[in-house]
C-alpha cells in the first residue's frame, strides 16, 4: 500500500469516529439538556484527543490531526454545555 492509500484509510476511520459525537451534540442543542452526560468521561476523552492531536502533528498525519481537531471541538462543546447546565440546577 502507498502512503496515500494508508492516509485515505485513516481519513475514512477518522470521519466515522469523529461524526460519532455529532448525535450527542445535536441532542444537547435540541433539548438544551446535558443531565445524562458524564463530564468526567468527556474530560478524559478530551485529554486523550489532545494527546492524539499532538501525535498527529508529530507524525504529520492529516487524518489524525483533522479527526482529533474536530473531535476536540465537539468534546469541548459537550463539556462546556454540561457545566453550564449543571450550574443552573
Amino acid at each position: 500500500m502507498t502512503d496515500l492509500q494508508i492516509e485515505i484509510i485513516g481519513l475514512i476511520a477518522a470521519t466515522f469516529t469523529t461524526i460519532a459525537f455529532i448525535p450527542q451534540v445535536h441532542k444537547i442543542c435540541k433539548k438544551r439538556d446535558a443531565s445524562g452526560v458524564s463530564i468526567t468521561m468527556y474530560v478524559i476523552m478530551f485529554i486523550g484527543i489532545c494527546i492524539w492531536l499532538c501525535y498527529g502533528i508529530l507524525i504529520d498525519s492529516i487524518a489524525v490531526i483533522t479527526a482529533n481537531g474536530v473531535s476536540g471541538i465537539l468534546q469541548m462543546f459537550i463539556i462546556i454545555f454540561a457545566f453550564i447546565h449543571r450550574k443552573k440546577n
